[in-house]
């Protein structure tokens, strides 16, 4: 089992920058890695990023390949999406979420989520 818990969204202007984080507990989270994804209104919940604890494999959505940056920090249990050149298509939900194996792209493949921060991009 997998607990994940997101925090640091908000209001953003276009161009700007926010971090939200996302902290895993429970039996199994070294055996996890974790993606983050995102869901605006009316739209399909959408891959966003994913790394390893070890930070030695990341992958990312090309609509936020060179803005975005995520990071494992597993003292802490915490990974990290850092987000840059903010735009108003960026708004929407963000989630992490928990899977094993190789990095996954599809909702499918993760077990766990979180319920979700808030990010809203002003123009």
């Amino acid at each position: 089992q997998v607990q994940l818990v997101e925090s640091g969204g908000g209001l953003v202007q276009a161009g700007g920058s926010l971090r939200i984080s996302c902290t895993a507990t429970g039996r199994t989270v070294s055996r996890h890695y974790i993606g983050w994804f995102r869901q605006a209104p009316g739209k399909e919940r959408e891959f966003v990023a994913a790394s390893r604890w070890n930070n030695d494999d990341t992958k990312y959505a090309d609509s936020v390949k060179g803005r975005f940056t995520i990071s494992a920090d597993y003292a802490k249990n915490t990974v990290y999406l850092q987000m840059n050149s903010l735009k108003p298509e960026d708004t929407a939900v963000y989630y992490c979420a928990a899977a094993m194996g190789l990095l996954a792209t599809t909702r499918s493949r993760y077990s766990y989520w979180g319920q979700g921060t808030q990010v809203t991009v002003s123009s």
